[in-house]
């Protein structure tokens, strides 16, 4: 036997081998795709590819060969990611609103794969989680104008839910209009009234008559149903490609500032990792008990355990009149363990508490 056809057999076993070490690689990628699915978690982490990429390349010491282990494992993340788009694509996310709204671009952004499915409201949509209807729901948590969306936060304080990801998703609206329209051509502007008001100036310097409707995509939609040159909708770029119209003037609203939260809600928590993460976060949920000193102590027992809080809010129980929840967001992750010892300590001084989910920061 020649020397090539003794590599070249060697290759035969590699391969075998590789082949082998491939499938098994791509089963504990089927468990990744079922546990991303049940925490509403999205495929691509790319702060978890490029720590696989920094590990696995000091396995291979030679520093030629490791530029060519750069490319190879990259790639197979890139396939391992394919493979789990394709198990994932029956994923059923719900949001509030229709198609072309924040909420539904919001979901696309986040999942990019499964079937965004509209409810009327945020109650159904976060009841369609609880009743194993949908996976998850994507809900607005908090608007950087507005402020926080007290119907979902109270839901997320007496519902079984959790919170497994928290996406900012900068609110651009634009002028839009039917194809073959231009500027000149509108006389009057259709969209939500808070799309309205933030566009206010530029209506005005243009001397548009303003038409409110329910919300950015249902005017959009009657834009295109018009096929009227002289009637134009304020909305974001993803609904005008939705409804097929053009956008005539990007970014018309005043703050260039404006971002709406929304939250992943989940049956299930989701464990982020490294404590020391700085993007990672956690959010707490308690009463106090009606004792002087009662939120103090709670605040402290939290500062106590290293834990920076980064937005601190109350907000009104309904079943109880001039009683108060308290919403909680910390810098930081907490493991099985911390937590436990969190709210041990914690019920000295409350009466309920929730660890009501964890997230990384990201904008979309």
């Amino acid at each position: 036997m020649s020397d090539l056809t003794k590599v070249r057999a060697e290759i035969n076993e590699i391969d075998k081998e590789m082949a082998k070490l491939f499938e098994r690689r791509m089963r504990a990628a089927e468990q990744v795709a079922e546990h991303k699915k049940s925490v509403g978690m999205p495929i691509l982490d790319e702060k978890r590819e490029r720590e696989v990429v920094t590990r696995n390349c000091e396995y291979v010491s030679d520093p030629v060969i490791r530029e060519y282990y750069v490319n190879y494992i990259t790639e197979t993340m890139k396939i391992s990611r394919a493979y789990q788009n394709r198990l994932m694509s029956g994923m059923k996310i719900a949001y509030s609103g229709t198609v072309g709204a924040f909420a539904h671009i919001a979901a696309g952004k986040i999942f990019g794969v499964g079937e965004r499915t509209p409810y009327g409201n945020f109650t159904e949509a976060y009841n369609s989680v609880v009743s194993g209807e949908c996976d998850c729901a994507v809900l607005p948590m908090e608007n950087s104008y507005a402020g926080d969306v007290g119907q979902v936060i109270d839901m997320l304080f007496s519902g079984p839910l959790y919170v497994s990801g928290v996406y900012d998703l900068p609110v651009v609206h634009d002028l839009v209009a039917i194809p073959g329209a231009v500027k000149s051509d509108i006389k009057k502007v259709i969209s939500h009234p808070q799309a309205l008001s933030q566009c206010a100036n530029y209506i005005r310097n243009n001397s548009f008559e303003q038409v409110q409707y329910e919300n950015t995509a249902m005017a959009a939609k009657a834009v295109s149903e018009m096929a009227d040159k002289t009637v134009g909708a304020i909305c974001s770029e993803e609904c005008a490609e939705i409804f097929g119209l053009t956008v005539l003037e990007r970014h018309i609203n005043e703050s260039r500032s404006n971002t709406t939260r929304f939250g992943v809600f989940t049956r299930a928590p989701i464990d982020h990792g490294i404590k020391e993460a700085p993007e990672n976060r956690f959010i707490l949920m308690f009463t106090v008990r009606n004792e002087a000193g009662s939120l103090s102590e709670a605040i402290n027992i939290i500062g106590r355990h290293g834990y920076n809080m980064t937005t601190l809010r109350s907000r009104p129980m309904k079943e109880l009149l001039w009683s108060y929840y308290f919403y909680v967001e910390c810098e930081g992750t907490l493991t099985e363990k911390e937590a436990k010892v969190l709210k041990d300590e914690l019920s000295c001084c409350c009466d309920r508490l929730k660890i009501a989910g964890a997230y990384k920061t990201k904008t979309l």
